[in-house]
């Protein structure tokens, strides 16, 4: 598929059939997340594919956001691998992490696979349910799966914003 048109169609998919992703799409998937790039090429993305039963519901004990997705992806990031900009108030981890995310959204786009963004949940108790090593931070959940029949973008999709109402030249 064209570029323009992965970005144009992909939209929030909140309602999955239990058909899983096939292994070489969600290979290709996992490709674009290990390609993005991070600051100082450190790498600190840390993603976990959740298709257990058991893994699902503890998912879902944290969040009504899986929209019964048969896949999720759970991006992370290691806190104590981060690059620390100068002033030392912020850090490259949750970009990082949201640019490894982006990848994988746009190449299940691109491989004919609906996705949801979801960072509705407490990322700490996420964390926790999961098992999750300490120094990890969950940036965000990527449901994965094929739309459940006459599932569309939602109706206000397609609305946007005039460019000059988003972006300006200095």
């Amino acid at each position: 598929m064209e570029f323009k048109e992965v970005v144009k169609n992909r939209y929030s998919c909140k309602k999955f059939s239990d058909r899983q992703v096939e292994g070489e799409k969600l290979k290709a998937i996992l490709e674009a997340g290990r390609l993005a790039p991070t600051a100082k090429n450190l790498q600190e993305q840390h993603v976990y594919v959740v298709q257990a039963k058991e893994m699902l519901a503890r998912i879902d004990a944290v969040t009504p956001c899986r929209y019964g997705a048969p896949t999720v992806l759970v991006v992370a990031y290691d806190k104590d691998n981060v690059f620390t900009y100068p002033g030392g108030k912020r850090d490259s981890g949750v970009e990082d992490a949201t640019i490894v995310a982006t990848h994988m959204i746009l190449a299940a786009a691109d491989e004919g696979v609906d996705s949801c963004w979801i960072n509705f949940f407490d990322p700490e108790k996420m964390s926790e349910s999961l098992g999750l090593p300490e120094n990890e931070e969950v940036l965000m959940l990527c449901d994965l799966g094929y739309a459940a029949e006459g599932i569309g973008p939602l109706p206000n999709h397609t609305n946007r914003k005039v460019i000059e109402k988003t972006v300006s030249y200095m």
